[in-house]
């Protein structure tokens, strides 16, 4: 791809309408939810895992159904339960006949496809949820020494409940840090309750049309890697990250209060990508601090853990995090009172 500006102008718009198709298809099937959609989208474009936590029956299931349904990639579902077991997702290798002789031969798990919908995947116990870690990293599968590459791009959007609820473990920090995004689905409003039952108590089957392949995907990673991100944003994000640290450098006065671990590296990686798709969605080639800021939250909330004196107090992980925000300036020399 060019690298000079009318060639980005013109890509960055083309980049635009086709997200803006896949996001139309979305829409005919699943009413509101216009941030949790744009996450999970965003997260397709940079190459990351999605995770989508909410109570039952609001639709985690149904949009990642659905992005699968306008996409010719290849979809398969595995439903977490506690008895389900790690060969059961990686696969297992089994004795077969081959001209008279037996010997062992790989079965392929439901891991190995494109887009993996891992539904609740903390009803599972963590000897399960820990045989995704290296599929969500290195995009292969280990079994009995041997290593399979996954066909890309590939994808694992995960739904989970509320820890609080009954039958849940929670997801051990290192597979939560794989997860590019954590994106926490909320109630429908009014109007949009009365479009959901408009839409699925009169007969009526909604098919999404199919609007882009693997191939397409792959070429807009590639572009959203050639974003240009500024070395005064840069540094922003370094140290949005770096004020998540206790006792760190840049820690703030909340952060040493109330934060027991801060957010790795991933984390910084991750605002940058997500920040670099933002901004081909307003159309242009440069990221800009407001792009950071608006994708901040879904990328932090799932890599700071709290420490005991915020739990006790009821404090949330977001509450902390936009305190950290609106602390952390554009201006490298000029951070706000903590």
């Amino acid at each position: 791809m060019s690298n000079t500006a009318e060639s980005m102008q013109q890509q960055a718009e083309m980049f635009r309408s086709r997200y803006a198709a896949v996001r139309e298809q979305i829409g005919r099937v699943i009413v509101g939810h216009d941030d949790i959609v744009n996450g999970v989208l965003t997260a397709m474009f940079v190459g990351g895992h999605c995770l989508l936590e909410g109570v039952p029956g609001l639709g985690k299931t149904m949009l990642i159904k659905t992005l699968s349904e306008t996409l010719s990639l290849d979809f398969n579902r595995i439903q977490f339960t506690p008895d389900l077991m790690p060969s059961d997702i990686l696969g297992t290798n089994m004795i077969v006949e081959n001209q008279g002789r037996r010997e062992f031969q790989f079965q392929k798990g439901p891991i190995f496809t494109q887009i993996c919908l891992a539904d609740e995947i903390n009803r599972a116990t963590p000897k399960t949820q820990s045989a995704l870690l290296e599929t969500m990293q290195e995009g292969t599968v280990t079994v009995s020494g041997n290593r399979y590459e996954l066909k890309k791009p590939f994808f694992v959007l995960a739904t989970q409940n509320p820890i609080e609820q009954e039958g849940t473990y929670p997801l051990p920090e290192a597979q939560l840090d794989r997860f590019l995004f954590k994106l926490v689905v909320g109630y429908s409003n009014r109007e949009e309750l009365n479009t959901i039952i408009d839409r699925t108590t009169k007969g009526t089957v909604i098919t999404p049309e199919k609007v882009m392949d693997g191939e397409e995907i792959r070429k807009w990673q590639q572009l959203v890697r050639q974003v240009v991100l500024a070395k005064h944003v840069q540094d922003y994000v370094a140290r949005l990250i770096l004020a998540t640290h206790p006792q760190g450098a840049m820690a703030l006065d909340v952060t040493n209060q109330y934060i027991r671990w801060g957010a790795s590296p991933r984390g910084a990686q991750t605002i940058a990508l997500a920040a670099k798709v933002r901004a081909l969605l307003d159309g242009r080639y440069n990221v800009s601090f407001e792009d950071v800021r608006r994708v901040y939250l879904p990328a932090m909330r799932h890599r700071v853990l709290l420490n005991f004196e915020a739990q006790a107090e009821g404090i949330e992980c977001d509450k902390v995090l936009l305190d950290i925000l609106e602390k952390v300036t554009e201006r490298a020399d000029d951070l706000v009172a903590a």
